[in-house]
């Protein structure tokens, strides 16, 4: 069993502990921390302005967590989708997206996920475990190495719940947005959530400017309850207050995700309820062209349905958008590529 330290996942206040705690000076750890996270080295040999002695001291006490890459898929509109291998050797989806407004990396939170969401892919199977501050980390250092390309934006809504792993994202999103790190502008950080509300409440209490993501899916519980098993738990309406309550302690505008599922949630009638609900809240509506997975029995809305439900929206000063379909010719939605990759892989034994 490895009992070494994972120093990627320390924050800097962590790292300066322990450089005391091993007999180090505190001004190391800032050298450190900007190795790991700024230059994103794999090694502690390459920490070039730090003794000899102290790389050996780290390389025996802690580990650089790295992830292997074991699948990229190229779409032909420059989407790439990766599949990287964890040490234990399961496997995680990242998605490299190119816009005009700068590049945009999404990436899992969980291995697996237990929300049971009806549309969705990642969640077939289950959640295996939570992934580390580092492995999240990973997902966003290894595209930029492999791309060569900066990445400005980051939306953490592939595999898993990302508020089910509520700690180990807190801690991701103020290393990523570091000085002394990616510098990444919280405000240019996507977190999606299917709903845990005592957790919506956390998180606008957390003094973040990050842009809070309600995978909603529906006008009403009702329709809720048949895509989203989550919606037994927590009630469309105290879900809708609390999204009211995050816009009122944040003054940060709130974007509900809304996958139209052909004669499931994509009628005018839907639209209409929609808009009563979100009325007078700071919001913009995100449509999304339902993904077809395999092993599910939703289909994708027409495009003319699509339209008059965003009119619908729109009539009732509800800004919204449909999301431009990125990589839907190498299967991009979540968990797909992890969904065939563990297929094949059991076919192997």
């Amino acid at each position: 069993m490895n009992d070494k330290v994972d120093i990627l996942s320390m924050s800097m206040d962590e790292l300066i502990e322990f450089m005391e705690k091993i007999g180090e000076k505190k001004f190391r750890a800032k050298q450190i921390y900007e190795w790991l996270h700024e230059k994103r080295v794999s090694s502690f040999t390459e920490m070039t302005n730090i003794s000899k002695a102290l790389q050996d001291k780290l390389a025996v006490n802690c580990d650089i967590v790295t992830l292997r890459e074991v699948k990229k898929l190229e779409s032909k509109d420059g989407t790439r989708k990766y599949l990287f291998e964890l040490n234990d050797h399961h496997v995680v989806e990242s998605v490299f997206m190119s816009y005009k407004h700068g590049n945009s990396v999404c990436i899992s939170s969980q291995v697996g996920c237990r929300m049971g969401c009806k549309f969705c892919a990642s969640t077939i199977g289950g959640l295996k475990r939570n992934l580390t501050v580092s492995e999240m980390l990973g997902q966003v250092y290894e595209i930029n190495r492999i791309s060569g390309q900066r990445i400005s934006n980051i939306v953490i809504m592939g595999t898993g719940e990302p508020l089910d792993n509520y700690d180990v994202l807190i801690k991701f999103i103020k290393i990523i947005n570091s000085e002394e790190g990616m510098n990444i502008s919280q405000r240019n950080i996507t977190v999606s959530t299917c709903g845990i509300i005592e957790k919506i409440n956390d998180i606008a209490d957390e003094n973040l400017k990050i842009t809070l993501a309600i995978s909603l899916h529906a006008p009403n519980n009702s329709i809720r309850k048949t895509m989203m098993p989550i919606a037994n738990a927590y009630d469309y309406d105290l879900l809708i207050e609390a999204c009211k309550d995050y816009v009122k302690k944040t003054k940060r505008r709130i974007t509900f995700e809304y996958s139209l599922v052909k004669g499931v949630n994509d009628g005018i009638e839907c639209a209409k309820e929609l808009s009563k609900v979100l009325k007078g809240i700071l919001c913009h509506v995100n449509l999304i062209p339902v993904n077809q997975v395999e092993e599910r029995s939703y289909r994708h809305s027409s495009k003319d349905t699509i339209l008059a439900f965003k009119n619908v929206l729109e009539k009732h000063k509800i800004p919204t958008t449909i999301r431009r379909e990125l990589g839907s010719d190498i299967d991009a939605a979540c968990g797909q590529l992890r969904r065939s990759y563990t297929k094949d892989k059991n076919k192997e034994v």
